[in-house]
Parts: structure tokens; sequence; C-alpha cells
């Protein structure tokens, strides 16, 4: 069995694949590339991936019109998913779960500490965090190394709490969002950050920026008269139309649809909705915004005239979470009967307790879980005349492998030493010659399923509880839900695995 850590991949040839598309378009241009990043999404809560209550048409007409993977993985929550974004590498690599604190801008605004205290508690922060190696390569560097103009809207973070210099780090020439991952946790912030300049937002004056309840049961409009997500959207058109003669690297990571439930005004769609509750029509309201926020992006790209020259990825950082139903029975590990939730198939389902919507579609667990509902992702990609329309892959991938792909399609060599693989081959129709043995994912919650590895042919195992020796295995693609714990019938696959799943688990970074 391969080794999955520390293997050189060896990618396809920039030039040949330059050569296809010169054979396929007639000239060989960069391509802008758009990264949109959703919060929370299960791949259940897209047409494309079987949404049957809300319509998400124009995500699926990116899966109409390009390539929709049905084995992509992400993280098990916010931080380590961006982490492994940001860096190439899996996040069982030693600093992939090292996170700042978060929330001490909202101290300072909510008057509970004073301006000065703010400032030496933020330096000491910033003389502790994380430190990054000169050496070190992240994605935004990656595009900038090939002459693209990189921006990123939205959630800056990639570990709860960051700043102008940090984000400019990574790679990113120009900026607008959250420099503070709690504040994320609401729509209505007083103020954002625009290339380290502080700028303020109308009608907003909640130190928590509208943080709802988890309930959702707040009126709609609560917490502020000026949305984040309208912000973003208008910055992103403007930088579309600003950089639309230079190639373009734009990595928008939303809030959208991460909870607690916020919206400005419900959709027409569920607005008098005869059964749905309030919660859940401002959620599905949420999840319609961003289908229309992605709608009104690509209209932009067409009007521009670059439509054809820009490649769109949508993916989610991790599985889907519930914000408006019944969420205690899952993160007490117990089903609606008071049943234990780990060892047998009472694992918590979205499609059987209660999840109106069925974010998870029908698989197990939710965010934070290293089973199936907890870290399986939608991704599309779409490129007219590059990628054949309505085409499917079960490629098994990761966000890790997507700084190697975004090497590949803006023509420059992928950083040494990371875990991603491209799958700029794939997505053009040609022979992967080189994949995963298998994929990666830390969690260290250590609740409804731990840390997993996901091997090439199908096989899944998940750590339960190291100490007690407790894993499972599952073969997903027999059985995706995760129904049929098979772990007495193949002993030896089980110890073979393990051994791969325990060495990967705080492993030494390849790239220093």
């Amino acid at each position: 069995m391969a080794r999955f850590a520390n293997i050189l991949i060896m990618k396809t040839p920039a030039l040949l694949v330059a050569l296809f598309l010169g054979a396929v378009t007639g000239f060989a241009k960069q391509p802008n590339v758009i990264l949109i990043f959703a919060d929370d999404l299960g791949p259940g809560l897209l047409g494309c991936y079987g949404q049957k209550l809300i319509k998400t048409p124009h995500i699926d007409r990116l899966a109409e019109e390009g390539m929709k993977f049905t084995n992509y993985y992400g993280g098990v929550f916010c931080a380590p998913a961006r982490w492994t974004l940001l860096t190439g590498l899996h996040d069982g690599r030693i600093g992939g779960w090292e996170q700042s604190s978060a929330g001490l801008p909202i101290a300072r605004d909510a008057g509970q500490i004073s301006e000065a205290e703010f400032r030496s508690r933020f330096e000491k922060l910033k003389a502790g965090a994380v430190p990054i190696a000169p050496q070190e390569i992240f994605l935004g560097q990656v595009a900038q190394e090939a002459g693209y103009v990189t921006s990123q809207f939205g959630k800056l973070d990639r570990g709860f709490l960051t700043w102008n210099e940090r984000v400019k780090r990574f790679g990113w020439d120009y900026h607008v969002g959250y420099y503070d991952h709690q504040r994320a946790h609401g729509f209505y912030p007083p103020y954002l950050w625009r290339n380290g300049e502080r700028f303020e937002l109308p009608g907003n004056s909640d130190p928590k920026c509208g943080k709802m309840s988890e309930k959702g049961d707040e009126p709609v409009g609560s917490g502020g008269e000026t949305y984040s997500q309208n912000v973003f959207l208008e910055e992103i058109l403007q930088f579309i139309r600003k950089h639309k003669e230079k190639p373009f690297f734009l990595y928008h990571s939303t809030q959208l649809p991460h909870g607690p439930v916020a919206i400005p005004e419900l959709h027409p769609d569920f607005a008098d909705h005869p059964t749905f509750s309030l919660a859940e029509k401002k959620y599905a309201s949420m999840v319609k915004m961003l289908d229309d926020h992605v709608g009104l992006i690509m209209a932009e790209l067409k009007e521009q005239g670059i439509d054809d020259n820009t490649v769109v990825l949508f993916t989610s950082d991790n599985g889907h979470e519930l914000y408006y139903g019944p969420k205690p029975s899952y993160h007490q590990q117990k089903m609606p009967d008071g049943e234990k939730a780990n060892l047998t198939d009472k694992k918590w389902r979205s499609s059987e307790c209660g999840d109106v919507f069925d974010g998870a579609g029908g698989r197990a667990g939710l965010k934070r879980a290293g089973f199936q509902g907890g870290i399986q992702c939608p991704m599309i990609v779409r490129w007219p005349g590059k990628i054949a329309p309505g085409t499917e892959t079960d490629l098994l991938s990761a966000h890790y492998d997507f700084m190697a792909t975004l090497a590949e399609l803006v023509g420059v060599e992928a950083p040494a030493g990371k875990d991603g693989i491209s799958y700029v081959p794939t997505l053009l129709g040609l022979s992967q010659d080189e994949a995963h043995d298998f994929v990666f994912v830390n969690n260290r919650f250590n609740r409804m399923g731990s840390s997993a590895l996901i091997s090439a042919d199908g096989w899944k195992l998940i750590e339960i509880d190291r100490k007690k020796n407790q894993f499972q295995l599952y073969n997903i693609r027999e059985d995706n839900e995760e129904r049929h714990e098979i772990c007495s019938a193949h002993p030896d696959r089980v110890e073979a695995l393990k051994a791969i799943l325990l060495q990967e688990l705080d492993s030494e970074r390849p790239d220093r």
C-alpha cells in the first residue's frame, strides 16, 4: 500500500496543458479564476446535488455548464478548512489546527476594554501568533507569481483573528471583509476592513455585528441596516469591472449560509410558505441569496466580456450545519430516542432528525463530524470551451488540491512539498495519471466521528476513540451514508489504514 505522506507528485507538464488548451481554443491565454467558498453549505442544499425545497438555479447552472465533483472533501469546521485551502497541506500536519483567539475587537467595541488595553493585548496576540516561515508559499502567492491581481472578499481569517499585514502575507493584493472570525457570526457589522483601512457601514451599531440567537426567531431585518453580503457583492462586481483587462484571481469566502440566521428580507419563494418556521424561512432565504449572488457574478462576467476566459469554482469549507432545527440532539450525540449515536447505526442524519431541508443529503453527521455529513463538500467547476458541460467526476480530491490546481491553471510550477495534486487533467477530460491514494481530514473535536482517512478505492476509516482503539470502517462507494460498519469483516484492512491515519496525525510539514 503506497504511503500517503511525503510523496513527490509529478504534475501534468504545464506545456502539455497549454498545448491542449491551444488546440481547443485556438490560443493559449491565462484565464481569470474565481473561487466561491461557501460557509457550512452541505451538498444536499443544492439542486444539482438533490435539494428539492430550495431552488438554486444559478449554482445548478454552473454544474450544467461544467463539472460536478462527487467525492470531494473539506475540513470539519471553518479554521482548519481554510488552513488546508491556503497552505496546500492536509490539516493533520503540524499547525493545521493552531488558531488565534477571536473576539478581542468585540470587547473593545462594546466598551468592555479600553482602546489602550485592546492595543496592548492585540500586539501580544500578534507577537505570539504562529510564525510564518519566510519561504512558506500561500495560495494567493501562487497566482501573484503568474502575474495575476489577487483579491479576497469576506471572512479574511485563516484561524480566527488576523490583520492587514498578515492578509497581505497570504498573497492578497486587495481585500475587503472581517479580520475577526467572531464578528463574522453577525451579518450587520458596524465596520469592515479594506486593505487595512476601516470603513463604516451605515445603520449598523451592534458590537456583535447583529448576531442573532440560535433559535432564529428574531424579526426579519434585525441587527442593522447594511447587510455584509451585499457589501461584498458590490465590491466583487467593482473589482471585476476594474480588472477585466488583466488576469485576476478572486477568492470570495462568503459568510452564507453560516448562522445564526439573519436576512434583510425573506425571499418570495418562502415568505408565505405554509409550513416553514420563521427560522427555516430565513435560512432558506440565505441559501437563495448565495445563489442569487452567484448569478449576479456570472452576469457581470458576461457583461464585461470575460465569461469564456474565467474559471469559476464553487465549494464549501465543510459539511452541513443546523441553524434552524433540532441541533441539540446532534451535539449530545444522541438520536431523538435517547440512544447513543457513535458505534452502531444510531448516527445523526439530517434526513431522519427533523431537518426539513436535509442539508447533508442523507449523510451521517454534521459540521465537526468525521462522518460524510461533516466533511464531504460540493465542488463545481465551470470553464466554457474547456470543461465539457454536464460532466461529473468521482475523483478523490480535497481543498488542499486547489493550490496545485491553481498553479496549473495560471501556468506556474506548484510549490514544492505540498500535499495537493492538480485536478486540471480531470477538468479537461484528460487522463488523471497522478491521483491520491488517500485523502486525510483531521478532527480534534473527537465527537460523532473523529479524524478520517478516505482511500481512492472507496474505503474510509474513522477514528472514534484512539485511546480505546475504536475505529469504524465503511465502503463509501457502496455506502456513502455510512450505514454499514464493516470493521469485523476486514481486520487486515483496518490495521493497514489505521497505520496510515496515525502516521498523518500531527505529522511534519514536508514544505519546510
